[in-house]
């Protein structure tokens, strides 16, 4: 019986009715360790004897996939593929499939609920009231405020709507803008340069690339007491950059789902008192995990069966 590999932490620990549709086709289901991403050490032990693999975000590198001659899918059950080597990939003749959109809104709702949090210090107040204390931060309401929106994508389309019924502007930037959404008179694609310059609050829905999006001289382009949200990826942001601009106050606050290494290392940036942060949960919520699972096995078994 071929074997397939299921990784993701929400699929480990507690399984999904999906993947049944795997067993009735005649493969058995295995997994990493429970609720843990495998490392390299754990993938080359397991993965050389699956024929696919439906995978959460661990790093899959290279001198791994390149022991995996009977791998013939890489499943993601999300959107993001930066985390695999996708050059190895194809030189084995693996298909690398994504989950697309399925996890849109989940994200979306959460990026909404850091901004908001963010700006109205509900962490920050919470932790005082069970220590015993009673300080208050003045935040301020959103109506007017300017949301931009780096990464108009699907989830970027959903936190520019969100972001339109709290009654505030929205500026977005995308590679490719889609000319079609156009969802009220308040919404207007823009420059990145023009977002960082004019946004009250900044939410990042793009990929990451070869160096930091957010460094020290784009801060330095923003206005005074930004918000900045991250629910894409650790890698857009210069951590030491962001740091520092909350200790001068240039940013009023990061909230962040996403981590260079997770679960992350204790860190300046994570202990900081403005900074929000959750255990990378945009897409883990009963609906987007459903809707997830569902797409990545149908990937596995459109590849399998050719």
């Amino acid at each position: 019986m071929e074997k397939i590999l299921v990784t993701p932490r929400s699929l480990s620990k507690g399984g999904h009715p999906a993947l049944e549709d795997l067993r009735a086709a005649g493969y058995e289901v295995v997994f990493a360790t429970p609720g843990q991403q495998p490392n390299d050490a754990e993938l080359m032990e397991i993965l050389p004897e699956c024929c696919a693999y439906l995978a959460g975000v661990e790093p899959v590198s290279g001198d791994v996939l390149r022991k995996c001659s009977k791998l013939k899918v890489i499943s993601r059950n999300g959107v993001g593929i930066d985390n695999v080597d996708l050059a190895a990939a194809e030189e084995m003749g693996m298909s690398v499939e994504k989950a697309l959109g399925t996890n849109s809104r989940g994200v979306a709702e959460l990026a909404i609920t850091l901004m908001l949090s963010s700006i109205r210090s509900v962490p920050f107040s919470d932790r005082h009231i069970k220590s015993e204390g009673w300080e208050r931060r003045k935040g301020f309401e959103v109506e007017g405020k300017t949301l931009g929106i780096i990464g108009c994508g699907q989830i970027g389309k959903y936190t520019a709507k969100m972001a339109l019924g709290l009654d505030m502007k929205v500026m977005a930037y995308d590679l490719y803008p889609d000319s079609s959404f156009n969802p009220s008179d308040d919404f207007s694609y823009a420059s990145v340069e023009d977002i960082f310059a004019q946004a009250d609050i900044i939410s990042l829905h793009c990929p990451p690339g070869e160096k930091p999006l957010i460094d020290a001289s784009v801060i330095a382009s923003m206005k005074a007491g930004v918000f900045l949200v991250n629910t894409a990826r650790a890698g857009l942001i210069d951590e030491a950059a962001v740091v520092a601009a909350l200790e001068s106050g240039k940013l009023a606050g990061y909230a962040t789902d996403v981590f260079s290494k997770e679960p992350p290392e204790p860190s300046a940036l994570i202990a900081h008192d403005k900074v929000i942060t959750t255990p990378h949960i945009g897409g883990f919520t009963t609906e987007s995990v459903d809707r997830a699972t569902q797409t990545a096995v149908d990937n596995i078994l459109k590849v399998l069966n050719g």
